[in-house]
């Protein structure tokens, strides 16, 4: 008599984890990623609520979602979450770091704990999942690793030093990780949002839809699932020859970065 499968061989497709996934481009990644046949964590740091929503919209189309708490500035938060996701879904093969804060402030008045939050969240934050995500992909000869940056990692942005400093960090773990690991057949990649519109920045107003129209080549913001689209296809086999990559979802605005 064989053994009884784990939850991977029970449920079939590839598991997926996405960090900070309770709205915008992380909520789009987890949906795009569930359409195409993903058991998905949904990653959320402080609205359960939110992230419960997300799962929900992925197990009424016929999904498989499990909301996931992970304060991936904390290591033993992230440990906890992969051993919850390994129990119940199975373990991570396609890893979307996507949890991010802002805390924006001119330099001369940007505090320590400004600077140190923003780095721990955004970067150190996916260098702690990266790390206990990868034994298992390695094991299984196969992983997916998405980092969400930013066009301010490229551009620059004022009183973003601390965010921009923290999104083109990822671009240099990004690609440190996949040399590291391409023989494993495991690939790490970016995705760098420009503007996109959300309900935050809907609430702003016709001026800021004004500003960016005039800013980016093609003429409008962005939105989550333009974001999301690049993203599940970075995770998908398809992309199995793609990796160290920096892939701009930014309407022109970063052209020549």
């Amino acid at each position: 008599m064989s053994e009884p499968s784990g939850p991977a061989e029970q449920a079939g497709g590839r598991v997926a984890l996405v960090t900070g996934a309770s709205r915008g481009i992380g909520r789009a990644s987890a949906i795009a990623l569930a359409q195409g046949g993903r058991r998905v964590a949904v990653g959320y740091a402080s609205d359960a609520d939110a992230a419960g929503e997300t799962a929900a919209v992925i197990t009424a189309a016929g999904g498989i979602a499990r909301p996931v708490e992970i304060f991936v500035e904390d290591r033993e938060s992230v440990d906890d979450a992969f051993t919850a996701i390994e129990r119940d879904l199975g373990a991570v093969e396609i890893l979307v770091n996507n949890a991010g804060v802002t805390g924006d402030g001119l330099i001369v008045r940007m505090t320590d704990e400004q600077w140190d939050r923003v780095l721990d969240i955004n970067l150190t934050g996916a260098f702690h999942t990266i790390r206990r995500a990868v034994p298992k992909m390695m094991r299984a000869r196969f992983g997916r690793i998405v980092n969400v940056s930013s066009v301010v990692a490229h551009v620059g942005g004022p009183g973003q030093a601390n965010y921009a400093a923290s999104k083109a960090g990822l671009l240099g773990l990004t690609r440190s990780v996949a040399r590291e690991l391409a023989s494993r057949s495991i690939t790490c990649n970016v995705v760098a949002p420009g503007p996109i519109a959300t309900a935050m920045t809907e609430a702003m107003g016709d001026t800021w839809l004004e500003t960016v129209s005039g800013l980016v080549p093609l003429g409008r913001p962005g939105t989550p699932e333009d974001c999301a689209a690049a993203v599940a296809f970075i995770a998908s086999d398809a992309a199995a020859y793609i990796t160290g990559a920096l892939i701009p979802v930014d309407g022109g605005l970063g052209m020549g970065f």
